[in-house]
């Protein structure tokens, strides 16, 4: 303990040593001495007052009082998904400040908030993926018990929690796991961020320990409702049961009787990952889906660069990926010159995570800028429409739900040497993208090491007010997505889908009792159908269609909406999307009613 005489740990079996410290209450410091030598922070430290290299400090987790006793967990069916960054969903940038914002998220439509990863990392500031002590929340931004705060809150708030952890990679900065033993990492494996994990090599018994015990423990000890796994195609492991199975399943045990998930980033988009073991699975829930994002991308800015190159942003692509999840299940991939993907068409629309925002996604548009910075306000409202009604589950990047006019930038505060090679190394990154590799582009690549960078990614919540068109636009969509009936269905076959023009299609919807919706999305100019020979277009018998939604209304800044479905022809609204819902022929009035104040 730090200020005491030290206490000598005697070694047991598989490396591990022991002993008993008489002194330690919660809140002492202490560090490990290591063979006469040298002090180093605890590898499993619960806290870092100090940061990473500072010394460790005992936490007494029981001191904390939970309310959420009738808390039961949260499944992925259902769910709407919010990406939080704690440092910048706030001017505050702590726990404390993002727990006064839970009751308007819940009154949004939130509800599961995914926070980016707080494992302790070096600095002022920084994405949280450079994380070095993976079981203790980093001090910027509070410390443990305002983190258990936060999430004691959103679940009174009806609100689930999962936590973006980090297991293919350690950050360079603040790593003494080498000190502890050589084992910890591997060169039989390329990682793209530093030496890969070793799970599967020599030794790795403890090492898979380590990590599946850290899954446990933000589940245990944080009551958090589930992990989101960063970037699981770097997390090499051989052996007879892959560490995503082991410490899946034992997130699911400590959880108890509660209801967790677990959703994994995987760029070649192996959907092994999201089967149950017992079918050759991994036996997470979901995956997020960036084929529908890049599709997506393209159809609203027309750009196709480096990793947009092999989609074209047609309606056909859109309609499959609501449909089937990947775009790529095996086919050739021209970007990458190989096969991507693996079949997924058994897996299930609300095992795909669809958004078309995220963090790194508007951090590689260069300069940070959002999705309706880069089109048009009617494109970018129909897109919602899509995202937000299709049958996977939908995610917002924080602020996405009142068009934030901040940018989200990459942004790492580094020592001297690392933020020059950070620097360096982003701009490398970038420039698979021709036109920000090019020579005027430069000026505009902000420094990830500048605080200033940092601040200007903070949400104005103000806009919520000044931007309360789109901001209403979204609540409304995420009601009529909870409340109607036929919308909220996520079975498989339950959509079915159709191209209408170059820029124009529709998604049908099927209810459990024949009902139907329609949405109608449409990209480019009006599109006047004078003959319609498509059988989703047609109504149910001695139905005909009747407008419930518009993402043209006046009130979320649209221009209003022509009559769309007349006797002599449609004329589906450019720039737009439209829900329809089947009415009686003999009455004015549609089934559904509880919806007409979306029109």
């Amino acid at each position: 303990m730090e200020g005491d005489s030290p206490v000598l740990l005697k070694a047991g079996p598989d490396g591990y040593h022991s002993g008993v410290v008489p002194q330690a209450n919660a809140g002492s410091l202490y560090r490990f001495r290591l063979d006469g030598g040298d002090s180093f922070p605890d590898p499993v430290s619960r806290f870092q007052p100090r940061g990473p290299h500072g010394p460790s400090q005992v936490i007494d987790p029981a001191q904390f009082r939970w309310t959420d006793q009738a808390w039961r967990g949260v499944n992925l069916e259902g769910q709407v998904i919010y990406e939080m960054h704690i440092g910048t969903f706030t001017p505050e940038g702590t726990f404390a400040a993002a727990k006064r914002e839970l009751p308007e998220l819940a009154e949004t439509g939130i509800t599961v908030i995914e926070v980016m990863p707080v494992a302790d990392f070096p600095g002022r500031f920084g994405w949280g993926y450079d994380g070095v002590g993976i079981f203790a929340p980093v001090a910027i931004y509070g410390v443990p018990d305002d983190f258990r705060s936060f999430v004691d809150e959103a679940h009174r708030n009806g609100i689930g929690v999962i936590l973006d952890v980090v297991y293919n990679h350690i950050g360079p900065d603040g790593n003494y796991l080498k000190q502890f033993s050589d084992d910890y990492f591997t060169g039989r494996y390329q990682c793209e961020w530093g030496e890969a994990i070793n799970y599967d090599g020599e030794n790795s018994a403890p090492v898979r320990e380590w990590v599946i015990t850290n899954a446990r423990y933000w589940i245990k000890e944080y009551h958090l409702d589930g992990l989101r796994l960063d970037a699981t195609q770097q997390i090499f492991d051989c052996s007879p049961e892959n560490v995503m199975t082991a410490l899946t399943q034992a997130a699911r045990q400590a959880a108890g009787g509660r209801g967790i998930i677990v959703v994994g980033e995987n760029e070649p988009q192996e959907t092994k990952l999201a089967r149950r073991p017992e079918y050759g699975g991994y036996g997470i829930d979901g995956l997020w889906n960036d084929d529908f994002h890049h599709a997506a991308h393209v159809a609203l800015t027309g750009h196709s660069e480096a990793y947009y190159s092999d989609y074209q942003g047609r309606p056909q692509e859109l309609i499959s990926a609501v449909k089937h999840g990947y775009l790529f299940q095996g086919q050739r991939y021209s970007w990458q010159g190989k096969q991507r993907g693996t079949p997924g068409l058994d897996l299930r629309p609300a095992q795909f995570v669809l958004y078309i925002q995220n963090h790194d996604q508007i951090a590689n548009s260069g300069r940070g800028e959002r999705i309706h910075h880069l089109t048009s306000p009617g494109s970018y409202r129909a897109m919602t429409a899509l995202m937000l009604l299709a049958p996977g589950t939908p995610m917002l990047f924080q602020g996405q739900e009142f068009a934030a006019s901040n940018p989200f930038l990459f942004f790492a505060d580094q020592n001297e040497d690392l933020r020059k090679l950070v620097r360096a190394g982003r701009i490398q990154f970038l420039s698979q993208f021709p036109s920000l590799a090019q020579p005027e582009m430069l000026e505009y690549h902000t420094d990830p090491g500048d605080p200033a960078t940092f601040e200007r990614c903070k949400l104005d919540f103000g806009e919520r007010e000044r931007h309360r068109p789109v901001y209403e636009m979204h609540k409304d969509l995420l009601r009529l997505r909870r409340e109607d009936p036929v919308v909220r269905v996520q079975k498989s076959g339950a959509v079915d889908g159709a191209v209408l023009g170059a820029e124009a299609f529709l998604l049908r919807y099927f209810g459990e009792q024949g009902d139907a919706r329609l949405l109608l999305v449409n990209f480019g100019r009006d599109l006047r159908l004078d003959r319609a020979p498509e059988p989703l277009l047609a109504p149910l018998e001695h139905h005909t269609w009747k407008l419930l939604w518009s993402s043209e209304h006046p009130k979320y800044g649209g221009s209003g909406t022509p009559p769309v479905c007349v006797q002599e022809h449609w004329r589906i609204p450019g720039h737009a999307a439209v829900v329809m819902v089947p009415a009686l022929r003999e009455t004015p009035s549609i089934a559904g009613a509880e919806f007409g104040d979306f029109q």
